[in-house]
């Protein structure tokens, strides 16, 4: 048995179904040979999206997996990896490696050096001996702490060698353990967040990778204490909860700026509080209660008086038992927030309502949202954004309906990342309705593994905002497009789609969106991928942008 055979037949004990890859890698064959099925992308950094967006729909058991070949193979796939890193998505990354004499000779791509910064872990397999070993590590860092991507890099010479097929027993897939925090600083943090006056619950990514969204929604409904999410935790807390605020990024609705702003008292779980133009800026005059399983998040960026270390499941069921013990019974449903959330967003609807009902033409993007939300029960479907304008839009007004309901992104962020994310996660909940939304620029960028989804039988919805214009870029690119239309783009995406084999319809009347909606999910619910193009305007009005 080759080396690369027995990787294969690892990540085959290891769960995986699934091997997201471009050639060319022996991988794919062995993965094949082994009963795991081979999805082949377009464009590396699509192969790699669709890796990032299985993992955060399965929370990473098991992770999604990526093959690609050494040299351009790699150098290619690194943006897709940086994107996966800083949003902290557990994922295996299996490059193909120059041979041994080849390794670290210039001008070779060196996967092992220029990975180590956007990798939780990476290790090259030295010699055929090692592979299990090398294997059984890469396995235990994608299980247990900080989630990030793995990677170990096959060197070519290396994957090709002979090893006894009794190897593959010495495997056993890892086994993954958490941790509690301290009672004490749990007891202190749950006394202070019942003692505020104005507290709030912000509610990261760490939250659905531990699985923690019951217990989050127990301590919320228990303590009286709304909750807003992060755009990385959105889904977290179901958003039609009476409790529920909505999610912030670098935008966000009326409920969450005035309740982040008045709070006196923010309980931060699952979330790094890592100050960034995609994260909401919190006022920092608050006393922060901090809930990471990694301690290097601690006072990164804010002052947090009081630091609770533990994967975010236990700890909240910690917080719940001690909130329960220090209340002794008594309701606190006199100091619901449930009201005056409900009149804020109503408030703020009607502040919007001009854009969300529009009938004006070109379509105005906010009209596009709202059919939607109307056309679909956010408890059917897994959406998610792209950069740009698309999420800046949809993140305030889309109300999720629980865990991986919505897939939010982009601390680092390219345009286009949403098509694969969308496919991965058709891969991991193929009885979902999955549907992307994104720009023209984006499209521009990933739009040809349109035809992945079309030949690997993903049927997901795509949905193009085309504006004809970066209109995000409005006011950094005026001299320019002024003189030389720099901020123009072109195309008429509906036609690429049908050439590529899917189902697809242009739009330009703000009457046919919400039918049109309803047609495409029709069309994948046949089985077919579905692209729909909406002619919009170039909407640059957001909803409380850097509010603070």
């Amino acid at each position: 048995m080759r080396t690369v055979d027995v990787i294969a037949r690892i990540l085959k004990r290891e769960g995986v179904r699934y091997l997201s890859a471009f050639p060319t890698s022996t991988l794919i064959e062995a993965a094949a040979a082994a009963g795991i099925r081979p999805v082949i992308c377009r464009q590396e950094r699509v192969g790699v999206g669709i890796a990032d967006g299985y993992s955060r729909v399965n929370n990473g058991t098991p992770p999604g997996v990526f093959a690609m070949q050494f040299g351009p193979g790699a150098e290619n796939a690194y943006a897709g990896v940086a994107t996966a890193f800083s949003d902290a998505v557990p994922m295996l990354l299996l490059p193909l490696g120059h041979t041994r004499e080849r390794d670290g000779v210039f001008p070779q791509f060196s996967s092992l050096r220029n990975y180590a910064p956007v990798t939780k872990f990476v290790e090259q397999v030295t010699t055929a001996d090692r592979v299990v070993d090398t294997m059984r590590r890469a396995f235990a860092r994608l299980k247990m702490g900080r989630p990030g991507p793995v990677m170990v890099e096959l060197p070519a010479d290396v994957a090709g060698e002979e090893l006894d097929a009794s190897v593959v027993e010495r495997y056993r897939p890892v086994k993954a353990a958490v941790s509690q925090a301290d009672p004490r600083d749990v007891t202190a943090a749950v006394a202070a967040l019942l003692e505020a006056r104005a507290p709030v619950i912000l509610a990261g990514q760490g939250v659905l990778y531990a699985e923690a969204a019951p217990e989050l929604l127990e301590l919320a409904e228990l303590t009286g204490v709304p909750v807003v999410t992060t755009m990385g935790g959105k889904s977290a807390f179901p958003e039609s909860h009476p409790l529920a605020l909505g999610s912030a990024s670098g935008v966000m609705n009326l409920p969450v700026y005035h309740f982040l702003n008045q709070a006196d008292v923010v309980l931060a779980a699952g979330t790094s509080l890592t100050r960034h133009p995609m994260t909401t800026p919190i006022p920092a005059d608050k006393t922060f209660i901090q809930v990471t399983d990694d301690p290097i998040d601690v006072g990164k960026n804010y002052d947090v008086e009081y630091p609770v270390i533990g994967d975010a499941r236990l700890v909240l069921r910690q917080f719940v038992e001690a909130a329960e013990d220090l209340l002794n019974g008594r309701s606190r449903e006199d100091r619901s927030p449930a009201g005056a959330i409900a009149e804020l967003r109503a408030a703020w609807l009607a502040e919007w309502d001009a854009k969300l009902a529009s009938d004006e033409v070109p379509i105005n993007p906010y009209r596009v949202i709202a059919e939607f939300m109307k056309a679909v029960d956010p408890a059917e479907a897994i959406v998610t954004h792209d950069s740009g304008s698309p999420r800046d839009q949809i993140m305030p007004f889309y109300r999720s309906a629980g865990p991986r309901s919505y897939l939010g992104w982009g601390k680092s962020h390219g345009l286009g990342t949403g098509l694969g994310l969308n496919l991965g996660a058709k891969l991991a909940a193929p009885d979902k309705f999955v549907v992307n939304f994104m720009g023209d620029a984006a499209f521009g960028m990933t739009g040809l593994d349109f035809e992945t989804a079309v030949r690997s039988n993903l049927p997901i919805l795509t949905i193009v905002l085309n504006n004809s214009t970066m209109a995000v870029e409005t006011r950094h690119m005026t001299v320019s497009h002024e003189r030389y239309g720099s901020r123009d783009l072109g195309g008429n995406y509906a036609d690429m789609a049908r050439a590529m084999g899917g189902w697809a319809e242009r739009v330009e009347a703000p009457t046919e969106v919400g039918p049109a909606i309803v047609r495409a999910r029709r069309a994948t619910e046949e089985g077919r991928a579905a692209l729909l193009e909406f002619i919009t305007s170039a909407e640059i009005e957001y909803s409380h942008k850097g509010a603070f």
